[in-house]
């Protein structure tokens, strides 16, 4: 060959080197969350994380972050983490270090309130019956600027489900904790597999309209179906901050009428009726409480939750003008079981009005249809507002949803804008108009597109806006918080 040859062939082989390491440098690129609107940039605040769950910030750059599976609480300062404690977790399935909420008047009490699952080890562990029956728990602590010290109980939930039938579970366990504008500890607990009376079957997990006073079923080999201890399960709870309940609580007069551990835990309760969720977020704007709520196979919803409130679970998902939906999913589709046996989809109702007539009543409920739905399950995870003007003025006030599966574009980030009211959600796609996204299967997104924020956010668990004004993302599977702000 030449020397003329030669060159030719060397500045080829130099072109096809280049070529692909500048595609693999796009590849690289195109790798990791994005974002929808250009005018936003996104980085990176802190990664490394192993199944982090949620997020409080102390101040600017100061920020607490929960691991669910290690029991860990990190602290990111600047450029630096810390573990500032670790907690025996019991983070089978669901379950693990799953809610954080700063004291309203932190900077004077430096008290932290978590919500995680109890290990009867002593260490971490992922056996599903190593944990109390009351092992979820929300427990105090008090910040003194390097460790989180515990400091009282608040109050401990139902954590095993054991069902005959069936192995042994973790799964709607909840866990979701906020501070709301009344200054009170709002948590989210899942419904834990249970059957009774929070899950609108008033005699328990049997097939009946009517219920003798005198012979309700047993939900389990613990009591039930009324909510004692062991059953109270599928609520919002609001809490006084020592755990107590508040005597303008909904159902509080109810409760004191029926007296014992069933009327005290009646007292807490300031919504029930839902199925499981590990999104919850109050409006700064309007202060109305919002809940993301998984369905099974059919019907996952976002909701306003009002005091007093019954969702419907587990007589109904989504809109009551779907109910023949609702059943005809679940009882053809996936496990056709609602991830409970005692009680059948075939004891679905077969209209909206038998429906209703089922739901578990006390002095002041009433139910409320999701503000939206998506047909098929979409599995919405963590929630949270965007609560400044940093990101553009058309940003204020929204809510984010973030996405509890990477099979939807990667992990989603939806974006719903509210009514001027701030009661309802604003649609701009026509399809919309009735609140129900159609979309086609489960896990697809048809009619949803206008809601689109960002992809590949894997599985999000928190949402929130931090002291800068930007919007905070943290992903569970990717082990990152992101922040999001203006170009």
């Amino acid at each position: 060959m030449s020397h003329r040859a030669l060159l030719r062939a060397t500045i080829g082989t130099a072109v096809v080197i280049l070529a692909l390491a500048a595609a693999s440098q796009r590849e690289v690129k195109a790798v990791g969350p994005t974002l929808v609107d250009r005018n936003l940039i996104l980085r990176k605040m802190a990664v490394g994380f192993d199944q982090p769950a949620s997020f409080e910030f102390l101040a600017p750059n100061d920020v607490l972050v929960l691991e669910r599976a290690t029991g860990k609480v990190i602290r990111v300062f600047g450029n630096s983490h810390a573990t500032v404690l670790d907690l025996p977790v019991n983070n089978a399935s669901e379950r693990g270090l799953l809610g954080i909420a700063l004291h309203p008047d932190f900077a004077t009490t430096r008290e932290v309130f978590l919500y995680w699952t109890e290990s009867l080890t002593g260490s971490d562990t992922s056996v599903l019956n190593a944990t109390p029956i009351l092992g979820n728990r929300i427990d105090r602590f008090v910040w003194d600027g390097a460790n989180l010290t515990m400091a009282a109980n608040v109050i401990r939930l139902r954590a095993i489900q054991q069902d005959p039938g069936q192995s042994e579970r973790g799964s709607n366990n909840g866990g979701a904790l906020r501070i709301g504008p009344d200054d009170k500890l709002y948590v989210f607990v899942g419904d834990l597999g249970r059957r009774g009376q929070l899950q609108n079957l008033r005699c328990g997990p049997i097939n009946r309209d009517d219920c003798p006073p005198l012979s309700p079923m047993p939900d389990d080999p613990f009591g039930g179906p009324a909510p004692d201890d062991e059953h109270l399960s599928g609520v919002v709870l609001r809490l006084n901050l020592d755990g107590t309940a508040p005597s303008d609580n909904p159902f509080f007069a109810a409760g004191a009428a029926i007296g014992g551990e069933v009327g005290a835990n009646i007292q807490k309760i300031y919504s029930f009726g839902h199925r499981s969720s590990s999104g919850m977020a109050f409006d700064p704007r309007g202060g109305a409480l919002w809940l993301q709520e998984n369905g099974d196979d059919s019907f996952s919803e976002l909701n306003r939750v009002t005091a007093g409130m019954n969702g419907g679970w587990v007589q109904l998902a989504g809109p009551r003008s779907r109910i023949t939906q609702f059943k005809s999913i679940e009882t053809t589709f996936g496990g056709v079981n609602l991830q409970q046996l005692r009680w059948p989809t075939a004891n679905i109702a077969d209209s909206t009005s038998e429906a209703l007539s089922r739901l578990f009543s006390l002095p002041g409920s009433h139910y409320e249809d999701p503000e939206f739905s998506w047909k098929w399950e979409v599995a919405p995870a963590g929630i949270g507002f965007i609560d400044s003007r940093d990101l553009g003025s058309p940003y204020e006030g929204d809510l984010i949803v973030g996405a509890g599966t990477s099979l939807l574009e990667g992990g989603y980030l939806f974006r719903f804008q509210l009514t001027s009211n701030r009661r309802r959600v604003e649609v701009t796609d026509a399809r919309l108009n009735d609140r129900v996204a159609d979309n086609l299967e489960k896990n697809e997104i048809t009619e949803s597109e206008s809601l689109l924020f960002g992809r590949d956010f894997g599985v999000v668990t928190d949402v929130g806006t931090g002291p800068n004004g930007n919007l905070f993302v943290l992903s569970l599977s990717n082990g990152a918080l992101y922040e999001i702000g203006r170009r």
